[in-house]
């Protein structure tokens, strides 16, 4: 039978003492926890001990002996150590002696109770006690078999040593009747900063809480749900990420502790990420409002509109001739032509129109990036949707333009093959047509055949102009998913405490001699950066369309409407 010891590396240099630990009889092995040393009383210590698992929830127990001779090995402690066996009661007894310097210890154990004593082969393992104990134990992604198994056992180590926090708030400062040797024993590891952070949180938190309710108060008031103004929180991405952010702050700001590590993380990478982006959005904003560079972009922004303007136009008299030597029917062309030419005539007075007070409209928009770089990036983007507004109407006409014949050419062409679409049947059924349905159907079929090359040059023209939009915007609203869904906390904690996220761990022979135990030495393994990433990512609030390249191209083929954004009970026509 093996027997596996887990000795914390901290305790070697310990006085000699008792051994305190957990005994976990399914894998047969000790994890050692503490050493106390001489002089303690038994009882006193059964009544720690007893405290300590009331406490933690874990079989805390005196596991055996430690001997530490600094000299010769002393017979009388020897003895005494051995008899210790027979007040605490554990099977098996286990005796662990250091001989001076030497790192080749004595290992054995004593089972006095048992009618059958069988020899055993230990394991002396080393851990470090402080990275066990700050260590979160990621379980493997394909938890089947032998790797689940493995990780359960390993799972029950680093649950011992993480939930027996209390045992190792004692140093050795303390005036107690029990002194203990443990990874904190020279003094409880503590910060004045973060103490006196702590106790500042509980005021702000309450009243960052009521900020809060009240703001969300307002947003959930019945004002904000008639036609208008739900119309506009619904399209307008810079009333989503406020909405997002707000949601962020309510997780953060909440006084329920977490209940456990993930929920922990979570909270952290809110709050880092928070953090960040409003620095970012600071930045932006005194680089801003430096040398007057809202007053020169706002004089870009009129000239840049006037130029979109005529190359649009350009655009529209190349397809009212004869586009790349095509035959295009002339009275539509014609018609379409002027349609679109009097909507950018109409878009560059409306642009005049509003150059006035473009400055100050910037100015203003431009404080918008104190509430963080998100939302000044969704305010650009519905800066580009409102300055590209007649794009949108080019396509949204053309596109319709195009499904109407589309649809009519498809509904036509079934009444050539006598069929028919059943609406209360969702189906294609069979229909006798007459002969003047006949020959008015060939007669449209023939009249938007003709009509469609027209149609489909507009409308593929202006789907190009709103694709580059569109992926335009989708860039901007990827950066901002990325800056909100990123954990930037865990990735800082993989970089500069890469034992914090903890994904296994590996163990390293150490040097052996005959007739001593097999010394190990266990490390962790930690995350990956794209484990950390996929396990700590917070949720996305997309706001650019997903859709797969089949699904887009049947959608540009028919005419359907592509939309910069999609949001929860959207419907595409």
């Amino acid at each position: 039978m093996v027997l596996k010891v887990f000795f914390p590396s901290c305790c070697s240099s310990a006085d000699s003492g008792i051994l305190i630990g957990r005994w976990i009889s399914e894998q047969s092995s000790a994890v050692i926890l503490a050493v106390v040393h001489f002089p303690f009383i038994p009882v006193q210590v059964k009544q720690y001990l007893g405290e300590v698992q009331r406490v933690t929830k874990v079989s805390v127990s005196v596991l055996g002996s430690w001997s530490n001779s600094k000299q010769e090995k002393e017979e009388s402690l020897s003895e005494f150590l051995e008899d210790l066996g027979t007040i605490f009661c554990h099977e098996p007894w286990i005796q662990i002696s250091k001989e001076g310097d030497s790192k080749f210890w004595s290992c054995s154990t004593l089972q006095k109770h048992s009618k059958n004593p069988q020899e055993e082969e230990i394991i002396l393992v080393y851990y470090d006690q402080r990275k066990v104990m700050l260590s979160h134990l990621h379980p493997p992604l394909d938890t089947a078999g032998q790797r689940a198994e493995d990780a359960s056992k390993l799972s029950a180590i680093f649950d011992t040593v993480a939930r027996s926090q209390v045992l190792f708030m004692t140093d050795r400062y303390d005036e107690g009747p029990i002194k203990l040797t443990h990874w904190q024993s020279d003094g409880v590891e503590a910060s004045i900063i973060v103490e006196l952070l702590k106790q500042a949180s509980v005021p702000a938190c309450m009243l960052l809480t009521f900020l809060l309710s009240l703001v969300s108060g307002i947003c959930r008031s019945r004002v904000l749900k008639f036609w208008p103004l739900s119309f506009l929180w619904s399209k307008l991405s810079t009333c989503e990420q406020l909405g997002h952010r707000l949601q962020h702050l309510q997780v953060i700001s909440s006084n329920k502790k977490a209940q456990n590590q993930n929920q922990l993380m979570r909270k952290a990478n809110i709050f880092v990420s928070l953090l960040i982006d409003v620095a970012l959005g600071i930045l932006l904003m005194s680089w801003l409002y430096r040398k007057n560079r809202i007053g020169h972009l706002a004089d870009t922004l009129i000239p840049v509109a006037d130029h979109v303007a005529e190359e649009l136009q350009d655009l529209l008299q190349w397809l009212m001739g004869a586009p790349a030597g095509l035959k295009m029917n002339r009275a539509l062309d014609q018609v379409l032509g002027r349609f679109f030419l009097y909507h950018i005539h109409l878009w560059i007075s409306y642009i005049h129109l509003l150059s006035p007070f473009i400055e100050m409209i910037l100015w203003y928009v431009g404080l918008s990036a104190c509430l963080g770089l998100t939302v000044a990036l969704c305010v650009l983007s519905d800066i580009i949707a409102l300055l590209t507004f007649h794009i949108y109407c080019f396509y949204v006409y053309g596109a319709r333009l195009y499904c109407l014949k589309i649809y009519g050419l498809s509904s036509l062409w079934r009444l050539f093959r006598g069929k028919k679409w059943n609406v209360l049947r969702q189906r294609v059924d069979s229909c006798s047509y007459d002969l003047d349905q006949l020959f008015i159907g060939t007669l449209l079929f023939t009249i938007l055949l003709f009509l469609l090359p027209t149609t489909a040059l507009y409308y593929l023209v202006f789907t190009l102009l709103r694709l580059l939009v569109v992926i335009v915007q989708g860039l901007i609203h990827l950066l901002v998913d990325l800056i909100d869904s990123l954990p930037l906390y865990s990735l800082t904690l993989r970089l500069c405490r890469s034992y914090r996220l903890a994904a296994g761990v590996k163990f390293r022979v150490l040097e052996q001699q005959d007739g001593k135990p097999l010394r190990l030495l266990m490390q962790i393994n930690p995350l990956s950066y794209g484990s950390v990433v996929q396990t700590y990512r917070l949720p996305t609030y997309s706001c650019y369309p997903r859709d797969s390249w089949a699904s887009l191209c049947k959608k540009l083929f028919l005419g359907e409407l592509i939309y910069p954004w999609k949001h929860k009970g959207d419907k595409q026509n």
